[in-house]
């Protein structure tokens, strides 16, 4: 044997020192587990318990004992209550002993879109269904069947309303002194529309179209008028709807190819490169904030910069920011009643006319608060090495209101306050994405404008929870059970 070699242990030491902690089972031990195993045989058939889901149970239990006192739900129907939704309660056709059937109270859609949105549903199948199998939306119908015909109408056909109570909710916390319009932020985000990024034509294309649509619906006519005992007639009238509704939409893509034109020769594009969708004609091609370009709205939301509330909204199919200024303030001045005296807003927002017009409007009582852009480097022969020209200060074109908006953000003060702007705005808006804002399930400007106001609405019932918990009031009532206890 080689020299610095041990010889090889035997088999029974090696398995000892390596299985030590090893209990050994010895034949007294399976013996034992064997009789232990008999003994249970001899006693029968394990007793278990299974389901039994044929099972009729009565259970005592009403709507009201289902939610506890804090739950959100009640603090949804409790805001809701406090409305004026007047216009839809004299809108209601069934009165008194006149036929027809018993309208839903509007408050039941109204708060079920409330509490949707803030659980991040935005679909009314999908409500619908929660209406019938979830506790909190159980409560809020308390019994009523709703469909979702019935919530998609009301989401759609509101608009005007959910402005309205937007201004009152935005007006009355003013009033109450619960939100500071000291300063105030916008910013704007892009929301996917509900648009094909194929359903963007040409002119000549979409002329095509509508022919064919056109050249559709009159066969679908004439088959109907020369077999009228056909067998289906609902899957009939069904695609005759489908096919005018098809025309409809390609007839609106042309009539919004003019503007999509106009905004090419702006920009310096041909104007025959202008496209219109076929789905959603009020859409465009935007920017999104991952660089890709996909069919959008543009949402603007203003926020009070101390509290988080937001004072105004606005939805445009303009992917730029860079008219969005001015009007948002006068409509945040007219929701409040109150001029705010910053105004904070992003490098894409202050073009010198709307810094104009919003210091003519609010006649010089808002400053506008945003980064001064950069001054182009002349490109000439022999200026390679001439400095730039500062950027704070005064140019020949500058309007009196331009002038000291530069000469302000020279300033570190104004500095320090644009810093609150991303820390307002952006989490604004983050709020609203974790809310389900990725998609618009709705088209048209008018239906997004309603998406919008809900998200904003349902954003501040959270924040007049925490500011001003006695504008909110609770949806609470005497549980059945309880009363029939005492």
């Amino acid at each position: 044997m080689m020299e610095g070699m041990s010889e090889p242990k035997h088999e029974s030491e090696t398995a000892s020192g390596l299985f030590e902690d090893v209990p050994l089972v010895d034949e007294q031990q399976a013996q034992a587990a064997e009789q232990a195993r008999a003994t249970a045989r001899r006693q029968g058939r394990p007793r278990v318990l299974q389901p039994n889901r044929r099972q009729i149970e009565l259970r005592a239990s009403d709507l009201e004992s289902l939610l506890g006192e804090g739950h959100r739900a009640r603090l949804v129907w409790g805001y809701v209550e406090r409305q004026d939704l007047s216009r839809l309660i004299d809108a209601i056709k069934a009165r008194g002993s006149n036929a027809g059937r018993s309208a839903i109270d509007p408050c039941i859609l109204f708060a079920l879109w409330l509490y949707a949105t803030l659980e991040g549903v935005g679909s009314g199948r999908e409500i619908a269904r929660l209406a019938r199998e979830h506790d909190a939306y159980r409560w809020i119908c308390g019994g009523v069947s709703v469909n979702y015909h019935a919530l998609n109408d009301f989401r759609s056909g509101n608009e005007a309303l959910m402005d309205e109570v937007l201004t009152a909710n935005v007006a009355a916390l003013a009033a109450a002194g619960a939100i500071s319009l000291e300063r105030v932020a916008q910013d704007g985000m892009r929301v996917r529309a509900d648009a094909g990024a194929a359903s963007f034509r040409r002119q000549a294309s979409l002329q095509q179209h509508l022919a064919e649509a056109g050249e559709l619906v009159k066969g679908i006519k004439q088959r109907t008028r020369d077999d009228p005992a056909l067998s289906s007639r609902r899957a009939q009238a069904a695609r005759e709807r489908a096919a005018r509704e098809r025309e409809e939409r390609i007839r609106a893509a042309l009539e919004q190819l003019p503007q999509v034109q106009a905004a090419k020769r702006r920009n310096g594009d041909k104007p025959e490169d202008a496209r219109a969708s076929t789905t959603d004609a009020e859409a465009r091609v935007m920017k999104m904030g991952d660089g890709g370009f996909r069919p959008a709205f543009n949402v603007q939301l203003a926020s009070t910069c101390e509290d988080q509330v937001i004072v105004g909204v606005a939805v445009t199919n303009v992917g730029s920011d860079m008219a969005q200024m001015a009007p948002m303030v006068a409509q945040v001045i007219e929701r409040t009643g109150c001029t705010p005296e910053q105004w904070l807003v992003d490098g894409g927002f202050p073009a010198h006319e709307q810094i104009d017009a919003v210091h003519a409007h609010t006649r010089g009582q808002t400053e506008v608060v945003a980064p001064v852009p950069e001054p182009k480097r002349k490109t000439g022969k022999g200026d390679d090495d001439t400095p730039p020209p500062d950027k704070h200060q005064r140019k020949d074109d500058d309007s009196e209101p331009v002038a000291q908006w530069r000469a302000r953000m020279a300033g570190e003060q104004a500095k320090d306050l644009y810093k609150q702007r991303a820390a307002t705005a952006e989490c604004v808006n983050a709020q609203a994405r974790n809310r389900g804002l990725q998609r618009l399930p709705v088209r048209g400007l008018g239906k997004v404008r309603a998406v919008a106001y809900l998200y904003a609405l349902a954003h501040n019932l959270l924040r007049m929870v925490k500011l001003a918990p006695q504008m909110v009031g609770r949806g609470t009532g005497a549980s059945a059970i309880a009363a029939i206890a005492a």
